[in-house]
C-alpha cells in the first residue's frame, strides 16, 4: 500500500509538472518570448535612457529628457546645437546589420535625423562619419527647399537620395520610421512604406559621395570616413541629432540581423 501511494504521488507531481509546463507555453509563450528577445535590442522603452550618451562625450545632455514617455530634445534654438547642455547622442554599443524601428514627431519649423553605423571622431560632428535618415518638418523648415529633388526631406538619405514618395505627417503628428542595414543594403522606410535604397561600399555609393557637400573637393575627412562607412568591421552607433529644435523620438528597438 506505502509503494502504491508513492506511486500515485510521483505522478500526481509529474502530470503538474506538464501541466504548467504547458499553461506557461499556452498562455504566455515566455519560453518562445525569451528565445525572440535575443534578437531585438529595446533602445528606449519610455521609462529608461539608459545606454545613451552624448557623441563623443561620457555623460547625456541636459537638454534630453524623457518627455510623457518619448525622448525629447529641447531645442536651443540656436542650429546645430552649439551650446554646452545639448548636443547629439548615441547608443553606447555598434551595430552591424539590424533593423532600426522608432517613431518620431518634430514641433513646427524643426529639423533632426538619426545616423547609423556612425564612428566616434574627437572634434568632429557626428555626421562626418555617418549617413544620416534626415527628420524635418516638410513644410516649416528652410532645408526641405535645399539640396536637390527633395534629397533633404524627411526619411531621405540626407543631400543624396531623396524619399519616394514622400509621404511624412505634418508637424505635431507622430510618424513610424525604420532603417535596414544588411552587409551593405541600407533600406529607409517612412509609415509603413520603403522610401530609399541604396547599397553601400560600391561604385554607386562612392558617385553618391563625389555629387553631396560631403564629396572629396568639398570635405576630405568626411569623403574618407564615408566612403568606408562603419569602418574596418562595417559597424558604428546609432545617434540622434540635436539641430536646435525641438524632436521627439519613442519605440526605439533594434533587431539584430547577424
Amino acid at each position: 500500500m506505502k509503494k502504491a501511494i508513492i506511486i500515485i504521488a510521483v505522478l500526481v507531481i509529474a502530470g503538474l509538472g506538464v501541466y504548467f509546463a504547458l499553461k506557461c507555453c499556452k498562455c504566455c509563450n515566455k519560453c518562445d518570448k525569451n528565445v525572440a528577445d535575443e534578437s531585438v535590442v529595446v533602445l528606449f522603452d519610455g521609462t529608461s535612457l539608459e545606454g545613451w550618451r552624448g557623441y563623443d562625450r561620457t555623460d547625456l545632455p541636459a537638454r534630453w529628457s524623457i518627455d510623457d514617455g518619448a525622448l525629447k530634445i529641447s531645442g536651443s534654438g540656436g542650429g546645430e546645437a552649439h551650446v554646452a547642455d545639448g548636443g547629439d547622442i548615441i547608443f553606447d554599443r555598434k551595430f552591424k546589420n539590424f533593423e532600426l524601428s522608432f517613431e518620431w514627431k518634430v514641433a513646427d519649423g524643426s529639423n533632426s535625423g538619426v545616423f547609423y553605423l556612425a564612428q566616434e571622431v574627437e572634434g568632429q560632428p557626428i555626421y562626418i562619419s555617418a549617413p544620416e535618415y534626415q527628420v524635418l518638418d516638410n513644410i516649416g523648415h528652410p532645408d526641405a527647399k535645399l539640396g536637390i529633388a527633395g534629397n533633404r526631406q524627411s526619411a531621405s538619405l540626407y543631400d543624396m537620395i531623396a524619399a519616394d514618395p514622400q509621404n511624412a505627417k505634418p508637424a505635431g503628428e507622430w510618424n513610424t520610421g525604420k532603417i535596414m542595414v544588411y552587409k551593405g543594403t541600407v533600406v529607409h522606410y517612412q509609415n509603413d512604406e520603403a522610401v530609399v535604397e541604396y547599397h553601400l561600399w560600391t561604385p554607386q555609393w562612392q558617385e553618391m559621395l563625389d555629387n553631396s557637400k560631403f564629396s572629396k573637393e568639398k570635405w576630405p575627412l568626411a569623403y574618407d570616413l564615408l566612403l568606408n562607412c562603419g569602418g574596418p568591421e562595417h559597424e558604428g552607433y546609432i545617434g540622434l541629432q540635436d539641430h536646435g529644435d525641438d524632436v521627439w523620438f519613442r519605440n526605439i528597438k533594434v533587431k539584430l540581423l547577424d
